[in-house]
């Protein structure tokens, strides 16, 4: 089981950025075994993927963000992160990493909730206008 944590939400105005954080650490946890993505949801709606990766420093994007999210992974590979320019009103969730294992061999870039196992508590961004 991988334990996930988010850092780096908050509250920003139209046009702004951000960059979130997600280290993940648990036993026999191995960076390149797990595949790994950003989600997000809105109050009343369900878990909307963002951002997964495909191999490294290649990441598959939701079209809602293509062009202003930018998602990449530390050296170690044990830390994920979410850089947010341009963020919109309709940008504000609480955002999730999310991790399932690597048992194909490779990521094939899924934004399907469903296909991930372990997940972070989520971090805040809220945008105003």
């Amino acid at each position: 089981q991988v334990t996930l944590v988010e850092s780096g939400g908050g509250s920003v105005q139209s046009g702004g950025s951000l960059r979130l954080s997600c280290v993940a650490s648990g036993y026999g946890y191995t960076p390149n075994k797990y595949c790994m993505g950003w989600f997000r949801q809105s109050p009343g709606k369900e878990h909307e993927g963002v951002a997964a990766l495909i191999r490294e420093k290649t990441a598959k994007y939701s079209e809602f963000v293509e062009g202003r999210f930018t998602m990449s992974q530390s050296g170690s590979n044990r830390a994920l992160y979410l850089r947010m320019n341009d963020l919109k009103p309709e940008d504000t969730a609480m955002y999730f990493c999310a991790a399932y294992e690597n048992i194909r061999g490779y990521c094939s870039g899924s934004l399907k909730q469903s296909d991930y196992v372990d997940w972070g508590q989520g971090t805040q961004v809220t945008v105003s206008s």
